[in-house]
């Protein structure tokens, strides 16, 4: 007999990954030209050449017992200082190596410090649409989820919402940004004011709350959108990356957090994460992805393919007459489902071989998230899909 909690997450796992195994098996069945799968955030650009090429340098080295080998929890220290030093060089911060953990993704990261800040019945706040695993990370250390309504149509956070549901038990707040589902990025004004906010409750309440900013999209943006760095705006920020996006290793689970010297409590924070890392079984972040990345901190993934998809969606959708939230960053479109319930929605479009995730699955029902990190011919193709789709609707059926 499993868990009680695991029933839960059983009962609601994963939309995106449903609709990812049903596109395989529509795949097999109408032939994988046939079927539009804009499910699931799986990067379609290879890695930049140099990261195949350092990983074998790694190995080629020859030291077994060094990079197959335990290292500290936190990870190779010569790697966390690398780090350290490109974000300086990139934000004008101040870390070192003390201030980085490396962790297994930024999902990973993100339980490590939940996992390190929560006591059961504390409250974690995440603006929506966001990221449905949130709920799970949270309630994996008996947290109780407090989510914003979406602000609708710019889905910057709502603030004064935020600024209502601060309570004593408020002990983090979740910040993604560029943004899944909507590709929005959150502009400075709206993190000057949420910051300002957080420092008026802090002192309310009498007690710190941690920003946490979950960024695995930081790198795309398009359009010359700047991406503002949390921590420079608000002292109690811990920041999680993942290398997933950027250099599209999403399988590789290799990440970072990092938690300045300026965070309240900071020194009992790194000890608790640095133990959270090795308890909750991670031990530490793969030895080799760890040595590859910090060779590859210069590379950047070749973002164009997205953006030339984000454009032709986008251009194409808004001609049919579909609402669409413009995406600054990331690889999602964010859509206005064409009637109400957008879990009926999807179901229509399912019937063109056209498979998206409902809104809901985002705390934000009447929207559908398309992921258009897929080939450029796919998008092409699927375009008599959408038109399909649309004069449905057009037609009141």
């Amino acid at each position: 007999m499993i868990a009680k909690k695991m029933v839960k997450y059983v009962e609601g796992s994963s939309v995106t990954r449903a609709m990812f195994g049903e596109g395989k098996k529509m795949a097999k069945e109408f032939g994988p030209e046939n079927v539009y799968d804009f499910s699931l955030g799986n990067p379609s650009v290879e890695p930049p050449k140099a990261v195949a090429e350092q990983m074998k340098a790694v190995l080629d080295e020859k030291k077994p017992n060094f990079v197959h080998g335990y290292m500290n929890n936190a990870g190779h220290e010569e790697v966390r200082h690398a780090i350290a030093d490109s974000l300086n060089r990139k934000f004008g911060t101040s870390f070192s190596e003390k201030n980085i953990i490396m962790t297994v993704g930024a999902a990973g990261g993100l339980n490590v410090i939940l996992k390190t800040l929560l006591d059961p019945g504390d409250e974690v706040i995440a603006f929506a649409p966001y990221f449905s695993e949130y709920n799970n990370y949270v309630g994996n250390f008996d947290g109780v989820m407090v989510p914003i309504s979406a602000n609708i149509p710019s889905f910057q956070p709502n603030l004064d919402e935020f600024r209502e549901k601060i309570t004593e038990r408020t002990k983090a707040v979740i910040v993604n940004t560029p943004n899944n589902p909507t590709g929005v990025v959150y502009s400075e004004e709206t993190i000057k004011e949420l910051s300002r906010i957080l420092e008026e409750k802090q002192k309310e309440i009498g007690h710190a709350v941690y920003l946490i900013a979950d960024e695995p999209y930081r790198e795309l943006a398009y359009d010359g959108v700047e991406v503002p760095y949390l921590t420079k705006y608000f002292s109690n920020t811990i920041v999680g990356y993942s290398y997933s996006k950027s250099l599209s290793l999403p399988g590789e689970r290799i990440g970072y957090l990092v938690v300045p010297d300026e965070a309240d409590d900071f020194e009992n924070i790194l000890d608790a994460a640095t133990v959270a890392t090795r308890i909750l079984g991670f031990v530490n972040a793969p030895s080799l992805q760890q040595l590859t990345v910090a060779r590859c901190l210069e590379e950047k993934t070749d973002i164009s393919a997205y953006d030339q998809n984000r454009k032709l969606l986008y251009d194409k959708l808004t001609e049919l007459g579909f609402e669409c939230a413009k995406p600054e960053g990331a690889f999602y479109l964010w859509v206005k489902a064409k009637e109400e319930d957008d879990k009926a929605f999807v179901a229509k479009a399912k019937e063109f071989h056209l498979l998206l995730v409902p809104g809901s699955a985002f705390m934000c029902a009447g929207y559908v998230r398309i992921a258009y990190c897929v080939s450029p011919e796919m998008i092409k193709r699927s375009f008599g899909a959408f038109e399909k789709l649309a004069e449905t609707y057009k037609n009141g059926n």
